[in-house]
């Protein structure tokens, strides 16, 4: 069964003036920029002061391994099991895995909802 690691930071969505004060070089930032705003996800501690808004106290696991493009549905499944308990989500894909950031007070739930489904969960 898949593999699930869960990340031992804290994380904010942030809306950001522009990405001048981004640490670039630091693990797990998560730019996405648009016509409309410049987002930011990252740790807690290194959102940057230019921050026009944020929402603290996420936490997120990643599906461990590279996965493969031809593979579907690994997302849907996990994000439909969290859904049918209330528990909302924000997704994130890289080129190699899939990211999913869950608000804190429900992450230890999410975690044991997916243990339950049959996921391996790495602390």
């Amino acid at each position: 069964m898949m593999q699930i690691k869960a990340l031992e930071l804290q994380f904010s969505v942030c809306k950001v003036e522009d990405y001048s004060q981004v640490d670039l070089v630091a693990d797990f930032v998560f730019l996405s920029k648009t016509d409309e705003e410049n987002s930011l996800i990252l740790p807690t501690e290194l959102v940057p002061t230019n921050t026009i808004e944020r929402e603290d106290d996420w936490s997120a696991f990643r599906i461990q391994g590279v996965l493969d493009f031809s593979l579907i549905g690994i997302l849907a499944k996990i994000a439909g099991l969290l859904a049918e308990e209330k528990i909302s989500i924000i997704a994130l894909s890289t080129f190699n895995t899939d990211y999913v950031l869950v608000k804190s007070d429900q992450f230890e739930s999410a975690l044991n909802l997916l243990d339950k489904a049959g996921y391996h969960i790495l602390k």
